[in-house]
């Protein structure tokens, strides 16, 4: 009997290690970009992640929209901080936690919470977006996030964006700020979130931790099923083999 159990407990270590390898093997080549990367392994590849991020009220194809952004971007070395990848779903509520901060070397979730949309891109739901000056909306895309600086509304985070939907940011003053009106408390009271001129503003709470994360060159991509942005932008449209790291 003895002998039986050693045989196992034998057997059971020997599996375990190969075991773990493989999953570890598995997320490594994820983040490292397979070079083997194709159509197949790429749609497994982020249904793990968003598997052990293990958040429903962020959309898979909002997600995945995003992470294949990311993947082009950091491919390219444009993000000086690849740590994190933040995503704002634009097509749900604003009165619901729909930005979400993910930290791609841990694969899990760090921050979620409110943020605000431009004003005249609608009232809790946002249905119009924009690149252009006095626009006073939100602009769709992927966005680098740049440097911090003071300025009238306080810390603040300047934004660049990269795509053909918000390469004006910068000169529409487009930036992270925190807000009284994107808050709870704002909710209780008026009934939605308030808006902005076309910043993605967000709470008080925790917004010192978050910029210090995400500041000096992540990634921001900001979602809406929007049939010119998802049609026209480069970094969505990317084919899945120029994802690969070749180096």
């Amino acid at each position: 009997m003895y002998r039986r159990l050693s045989i196992l407990l034998t057997i059971l270590f020997l599996i375990i290690p190969v075991y773990a390898s493989n999953t570890y093997t598995s997320t490594t080549n994820f983040l490292s970009y397979n070079k083997n990367l194709d159509e197949n392994s790429f749609s497994s590849f982020p249904l793990e992640l968003y598997h052990k991020i293990n958040d429903s009220d962020l959309n898979f194809d909002v997600f995945k929209y995003g992470l294949k952004g990311y993947l082009k971007l950091q491919n390219e070395n444009s993000l000086n901080n690849s740590n994190y990848l933040t995503i704002i779903d634009m097509s749900v509520s604003a009165n619901t936690e729909r930005l979400f901060i993910i930290n791609m070397k841990t694969q899990q979730l760090e921050h979620k919470s409110l943020v605000a949309h431009g004003r005249n891109s609608g009232l809790e739901y946002a249905s119009r977006f924009s690149n252009k000056m006095s626009s006073h909306q939100t602009s769709l895309g992927f966005y680098k996030t740049a440097e911090t600086y003071i300025g009238k509304h306080g810390f603040s985070l300047r934004l660049d964006g990269l795509e053909f939907s918000n390469n004006q940011a910068r000169k529409r003053a487009i930036v992270i700020h925190e807000a009284d009106y994107a808050s709870s408390d704002f909710i209780k009271k008026n009934g939605r979130l308030g808006r902005s001129y076309g910043c993605p503003s967000i709470p008080k709470k925790d917004y010192n931790t978050i910029i210090h994360k995400i500041k000096k060159g992540s990634c921001l991509f900001i979602y809406y099923p929007e049939t010119s942005y998802l049609t026209n932008s480069k970094l969505i449209n990317t084919k899945t083999s120029l994802l690969a790291n070749n180096g």
